[in-house]
């Protein structure tokens, strides 16, 4: 009996729309418990403070709830038909990741998750309960218990099917299902994701340190990006793909489907120039229903300054567009303007305006980043 609903629900959620579908048992193995309580130990979740505060919840799918017996793990194929490296080519313009250039993959994952739990409600008796990224939910070891991939090197989902590019969610149900059978590691010896980071975030296969992240530095980190790091970053204004794009097993994936992860244009290739005399309003404006919008104006002008800051050759209107920021008024904003403004413009100035500014700056890490630029060897590194 339970063996015809398990496939009645696979079935189910492929006609509505999922690219891969597959059932654990609601418990975890206590490896993947154990490699949780390492990342918390060392630190390597950053200021992500909520990932220590749920991290009992997290790593038993019924301390999360109780009545929880097999879990439904669901997933989205996002992948492009571009090569999602692609942007790295022009410096004057930025990269988001391929996640983002989309509809914020939260309400449509969300919306087909609710429609099937619906589905399932009215057919077998028993609660459910969905979740998303958002929640307390270790997503990557339950969908390889699943079958639907395994955590590849780079920490990351990879499946056979879809390499690097699904989203996931989950439906928890208190009816006790057969588990499919789980997926096994199929990295082998390639490394090409470690040695594609550009910010070396990864201390040890199958570990990641997110304080180098280039996805946690854009989008989790609230304050300014460590100094040795922002080089590194390049034109990464939002996430960095490639440790995903270099998967081997992206070679037997195909483009997603699902329209709300289609690319708009504006978000493919966006002039930093325009984008850093972006003001809240119109930041709102251009991001709305994506993932970008939820990181908020000041982080993103953040990144975009790190990215001026980060081009070779900068032409007239990207030091104009970081002289502007100059005047912001967040100090997360005016720093990053400072950092960006030193590394491109003429030296004298740069000295002109740290002299006429650094008196009348009120915030101590714009202070700072005034008084660094009294190291030459790290600023005004187009005017050597």
């Amino acid at each position: 009996m339970t063996a015809a609903i398990r496939e009645a629900i696979r079935s189910q959620a492929l006609a509505m729309g999922f690219d891969a579908v597959g059932f654990a048992e609601a418990r975890l193995a206590d490896a993947a418990r154990a490699d949780l309580a390492e990342y918390i130990d060392r630190g390597y979740h950053g200021d992500m403070g909520w990932l220590a505060h749920t991290a009992e919840r997290r790593g038993d799918p019924r301390t999360l709830w109780a009545d929880a017996r097999s879990v439904v793990v669901l997933g989205l194929n996002y992948g492009g038909a571009d090569d999602p490296l692609a942007g790295a080519v022009d410096p004057e313009t930025g990269v988001i990741s391929v996640y983002a250039r989309g509809q914020d993959y939260h309400d449509t994952v969300k919306k087909r998750l609710k429609a099937l739990a619906r589905w399932i409600a009215e057919r077998w008796p028993g609660e459910l309960k969905v979740f998303v990224d958002t929640a307390p939910v270790m997503e990557k070891p339950l969908a390889q218990q699943a079958g639907l991939g395994w955590q590849g090197k780079h920490t990351n989902l990879v499946s056979r099917g879809f390499g690097s590019w699904l989203f996931l969610g989950e439906i928890y149900l208190s009816l006790a299902l057969e588990p499919d059978v789980p997926d096994e590691d199929h990295c082998g010896a390639c490394r090409r994701c470690l040695d594609a980071c550009p910010t070396d975030a990864f201390p040890a296969p199958y570990k990641l340190d997110a304080r180098r992240c280039i996805s946690y530095l854009t989008i989790e980190h609230k304050g300014p990006i460590p100094h040795e790091l922002r080089p590194l970053i390049g034109n990464r204004i939002f996430g960095c793909d490639d440790c995903l794009a270099v998967c081997p097993w992206n070679k037997f994936a195909q483009a997603g489907h699902e329209p709300a992860f289609l690319p708009r244009k504006e978000l493919t290739a966006p002039r930093l120039a325009e984008l850093a005399r972006l003001d809240d309003a119109a930041f709102r404006a251009l991001f709305a229903g994506t993932s970008v919008k939820r990181t908020g104006r000041d982080r993103f002008l953040r990144n975009v300054l790190t990215a001026i800051g980060n081009v070779p050759e900068a032409g007239p209107e990207l030091i104009a567009a970081a002289r502007h920021c100059l005047d912001d008024p967040s100090p997360l904003v005016r720093g990053a303007a400072v950092w960006a403004f030193g590394r491109i413009a003429e030296p004298r100035v740069v000295t002109a305006e740290a002299k006429a500014r650094l008196s009348g700056e009120p915030d101590p890490d714009v202070t700072a980043e005034w008084q660094r630029l009294q190291a030459p060897v790290e600023y005004s590194r187009a005017w050597q």
